[in-house]
């Protein structure tokens, strides 16, 4: 605790210490203008814009899309160690984490988003996976909705409600110096820089060089987490002719994490203390990635344009996962086990596309292009369950420590795993947007052939090919867009997303054992509008999303056999309103909210038909605000996230509820030796409050605990 007191101390007395030399070295004048360039260059903004993909970069009010991104400014001012973390300030997506690890998977309109399938500068699979790190994006762009034609499919089989896609930093048209300090209770410290430079004619070379570290205990009791990362982004322009390079190495260790817990009982347990952890001390995450981006792009004329981009990544990735299952919810006695994972990934994707204007009074922007992912996965697992499976008692209010436990069963090599499954994604696209009464009306149509081959190998016979999966699908696109006045848009779609469709089981009482099932195809249908009044934005939308659910029915044959198909579905219908932008000069404010009835339809036997969709709140909110107090250079930060209740298992006999978390948050811009110096302190759930924060899980009834207080503190100066 000294510790933490001690560095806001410290903070606190930085504007006295610098203030009399500001005024020896800068008019009173001059140094207003300096707090005033400062506070705006650090202003948390929210872009209504982004990468659509086939479609190009557009902005919100041009395209039937929900499509919106989180800025440079926002990461350095809240100081967020994770993708999630940045996240936290939309109101329609909510985090969890996958099975023992620390895999972020986010949930956009009730479906999965795993980490495989967060796209970089506009490709899939060259993101680092499980845990991002925020410090070497220039913006975090959300797309709520399906968007197979826009990407094509994800090759995790997520990006169903909704995708997210990050654009690295990249030189801007001013100088940039900046080194950043900051702190995280409860005491991991680290720092940053960030170098940017235009050079040549009329600055055709571009250079910017970031990198952070950070390192040390975070306000879970006994959780460890160290990240580096550095990124170089280099490019090059003339009057038509753009080249990128962007690079990146990152690094990340999570020792201790605190796991979600799997629910073993008929009630759910009440939360731990709010800082409790239950994980065993040998647990870990070990997470490093090699990554990079070359994207060119040819203008022709003033009407025309080709590009391409390429990317690979490297990944290591090394671990002991904990499991925790509670046996019983009065005493919070559990049942623990490890799961040891080696594992490579070499990825690799390209994607390519021509973009011609034509027309004056009636207009058209034809896209046509392709795109291929090529993904291999090496993975081997020990489950360190003791004998018999047996686990290991445990306690999540009073864990003990125990020792590792022995290997129970072993698959793969794990000296040298081998692959478990080889990826190609190929497709190829073609759209057409008409523009009637001066680009008042924009009607886009556009189809993608998507071609889906998976090949899977055996972990238990030395990696011997298993299977393998070839399906075809085309998925369609059709949008509108109307702009009655100026600074409205209204929009209607029909899109799709595309998952790997299943095998029937290897069973004896399955008649189409085997059976490999096309590509499942979830339908969107989205209406909704979009409101900017000078810098401030407002969107509302409606959403249907069908997703079919494989199941077997009675085979007819009067024997008991069954036949596997795509019999269910699940329906999540919704509405989202968003609110972001400054109305007012020196107010900005971020918001917004979600409804989502999630329910199963067309259930087996009709059992659980109509029962909520496991771990889908039923309303999500967030808002936001930052006010720059006047004539100081003082900013005021406070954000309101809410959840709603969401069901725990399929049978809905579980439920988690409601919660509600406040953050509060100050900064401070002064001059020292005049030049700008930026101070930063934030406390999130200021109140401490233990909750469960998500529900969502693919595999079995977990829960996800809510973050503890935590303190930021962090100080930038430009120079």
């Amino acid at each position: 605790m000294m510790t933490r007191y001690t560095l806001l101390a410290a903070a606190a007395l930085v504007p006295v210490l610098s203030t009399p030399a500001s005024a020896q070295d800068v008019s009173a004048e001059e140094m207003n203008d300096i707090v005033v360039v400062a506070k705006a260059l650090n202003a948390t903004q929210v872009m209504g814009e982004g990468d659509l993909g086939a479609l190009g970069r557009k902005r919100a009010e041009d395209v039937p899309f929900t499509i919106r991104a989180y800025n440079e400014a926002l990461i350095l001012n809240q100081q967020p160690q994770t993708l999630g973390q940045v996240l936290e300030n939309d109101p329609t997506v909510r985090t969890s984490y996958g099975f023992g690890n620390a895999a972020e998977q986010f949930v956009i309109r009730g479906f999965a988003l795993y980490g495989d399938d967060v796209g970089l500068n506009g490709l899939y699979g060259i993101a680092p996976r499980q845990l991002i790190a925020p410090e070497l994006f220039q913006s975090v762009e959300v797309l709520n909705g399906a968007s197979a034609f826009l990407n094509g499919a994800a090759p995790g089989g997520t990006s169903i409600g909704g995708s997210v896609n990050l654009q690295l930093k990249r030189a801007g048209d001013d100088a940039l110096n900046r080194v950043t300090v900051g702190y995280i209770s409860d005491a991991n410290f680290g720092g940053s820089f960030d170098v940017s430079r235009r050079f040549g004619d009329d600055g055709a070379v571009g250079v910017r060089v970031n990198a952070a570290f950070r390192s040390g205990d975070v306000a879970i009791d006994g959780e460890f987490r160290r990240t580096a990362v550095i990124g170089a982004a280099f490019d090059w322009r003339d009057d038509n002719t753009r080249l990128f390079l962007d690079l990146g190495y990152q690094r990340v260790e999570v020792d201790g994490l605190r796991p979600k817990v799997t629910i073993g009982t008929a009630t759910i347990p009440t939360v731990p203390e709010a800082s409790a952890n239950y994980a065993q001390p040998w647990s870990y995450t070990d997470l490093r990635d090699v990554f990079g981006v070359l994207r060119f792009e040819q203008d022709f004329g003033d009407n025309a344009m080709f590009h391409i981009s390429a990317g690979a990544r490297d990944g290591s990735e090394q671990g002991i996962y904990g499991g925790i299952t509670v046996l019983d919810a009065a005493t919070g006695v559990a049942n623990g086990n490890g799961l040891y994972v080696p594992r490579t990934d070499n990825n690799e994707a390209v994607e390519a596309g021509f973009t011609v204007k034509l027309g004056n009074a009636i207009t058209q922007e034809i896209n046509f292009g392709g795109s291929a992912v090529w993904q291999v996965n090496r993975n081997a697992f020990d489950f360190l369950y003791g004998p018999g499976f047996a686990g290991f008692a445990t306690n999540i209010y009073d864990a003990p420590e125990v020792a590792i436990p022995a290997s129970a069963f072993v698959g793969g090599d794990l000296d040298n795993p081998f692959p478990i499954s080889r990826t190609r994604l190929l497709s190829a696209f073609a759209s057409d947007t008409v523009g009637l009464f001066g680009d008042r009306v924009l009607l886009t149509g556009g189809l993608r052939l998507q071609d889906i081959q998976v090949q899977s190998y055996n972990a238990y016979n030395g990696g011997l090919l298993d299977s393998t999966y070839r399906e075809s699908a085309v998925t369609p696109v059709i949008g509108l867009v109307v702009k009655p006045v100026p600074g409205l848009s209204l929009f209607a779609n029909r899109v799709e997303a595309l998952q790997q469709g299943p095998s029937a089981p290897t069973d004896p009482l399955v008649v189409n054992a085997g059976e490999v099932f096309g590509p499942i195809r979830s339908k969107q249908y989205e209406v909704g509008g979009k409101l900017r009044m000078g810098r401030f934005e407002a969107g509302l939308s409606v959403f249907r999303i069908d997703l079919p659910v494989g199941y077997s029915v009675d085979a007819g044959t009067g024997d008991g056999r069954v036949r596997f198909g795509l019999n269910g579905l699940q329906r999540n219908e919704g509405v989202e309103f968003t609110l972001n932008g400054e109305p007012v000069d020196g107010l900005r404010f971020i918001g917004g909210a979600s409804v989502i009835d999630a329910k199963l339809r067309r259930t087996l036997g009709g059992v659980n038909q109509g029962n909520r969709a496991v771990g889908v709140p039923e309303w999500t909110g967030n808002a936001g605000v930052e006010w720059d107090v006047p004539s100081t250079g003082f900013t005021l930060t406070g954000r309101v996230v809410h959840t709603g209740k969401q069901a725990v298992n399929v049978a809905n006999t579980l439920e988690i509820p409601e919660w509600t978390r406040f953050d509060l948050g100050a900064r401070y811009v002064l001059v020292t030796g005049g030049k700008p110096l930026t101070l930063r302190a934030g406390v999130d759930n200021v109140a401490n409050k233990r909750y469960w924060a998500s529900a969502f899980d693919v595999f079995s009834a977990a829960l996800l605990q809510g973050q503890p207080r935590t303190f930021r503190a962090s100080a930038s100066i430009d120079f």
